[in-house]
């Protein structure tokens, strides 16, 4: 028996610590949400899990992105079908001016209604859709991935070869030709409308595939991260009995030395 060196009160207090060290990581753990803590606690996981972060948001963008284009693409349609309708108009009046029994004041009306939808046609094709021209004829370039990888869009443009014919200044109701270019002017704005139709589609796709990417990475990260709270309070319930445990204990091996004392009186 000694009096200096109490070894069951060092080895109660070197347990004691462990436990309470071990019941403060819990503490943490379920008060975080995340099994990672500290980077010691899963080094290799925690970079994989912040890679995988950093492809989410990066993703996020693309959507974003993808959404933008989107809209863009569904403008340019929207324009499109209303110049389909103002040709089928104008197709109509052209035909109607063949009629030899109308007078010249009623062909000088239907070009006037024609004349009226040429300029509309004209002026459809000089939107843009935030500062980007709807119909220049570019291609717009879309971003499809995290990797910044892009594609190019259908381009479209709209007063060039297409409808210049029927945009001409001299071009009226009773040109000569007037029905057979108004046609030829039907079938290519059908055609633009296909294109970026087939945009869209793929707009689309593309929006779904960067989705169930998110959702698979967030499933990875989740699954390094995130703390099981049945498994982590169960830990806890019982690194704090330890820690009781192990406190009493210390109190009791703190009283051994005294049993010395029988020995000297």
């Amino acid at each position: 028996m000694v009096i200096n060196t109490n070894v069951g009160a060092l080895s109660t207090m070197r347990t004691l610590t462990e436990s309470t060290s071990k019941l403060n990581k819990a503490l943490s753990r379920l008060a975080s949400g995340s099994k990672i803590v500290n980077p010691a606690d899963d080094a290799a996981g925690l970079a994989v899990a912040n890679k995988f972060d950093a492809q989410i948001s990066r993703n996020r963008g693309v959507a974003n992105n993808l959404t933008s284009s989107l809209s863009y693409s569904q403008t340019q349609d929207g324009f499109l079908q209303k110049v389909g309708k103002a040709l089928d108009r104008m197709s109509e009046l052209a035909t109607l001016a063949l009629d030899g029994t109308k007078s010249t004041a009623d062909k000088t009306n239907y070009n006037t209604e024609f004349t009226e939808l040429k300029n509309y046609i004209s002026d459809i094709g000089t939107k843009d859709f935030n500062g980007v021209s709807l119909f220049s004829g570019s291609a717009l370039s879309v971003t499809k991935d995290s990797d910044g990888n892009t594609w190019s869009l259908n381009a479209s443009s709209l007063n060039a070869v297409d409808v210049t014919s029927v945009i001409a200044s001299a071009f009226t109701v009773t040109s000569s030709n007037a029905v057979a270019t108004i046609k030829s002017a039907i079938e290519n704005v059908a055609t633009h409308r296909a294109k970026v139709g087939a945009n869209i589609q793929r707009l689309q796709f593309t929006q779904e595939q960067v989705s169930i990417l998110n959702e698979n990475l967030q499933a990875s990260v989740s699954r390094i991260k995130d703390v099981d709270v049945a498994q982590e309070s169960t830990q806890f319930a019982r690194y704090n009995i330890l820690v009781q445990s192990g406190t009493a204990m210390l109190a009791q091996a703190n009283m051994l030395p005294q049993n010395s004392l029988r020995l000297l009186s």
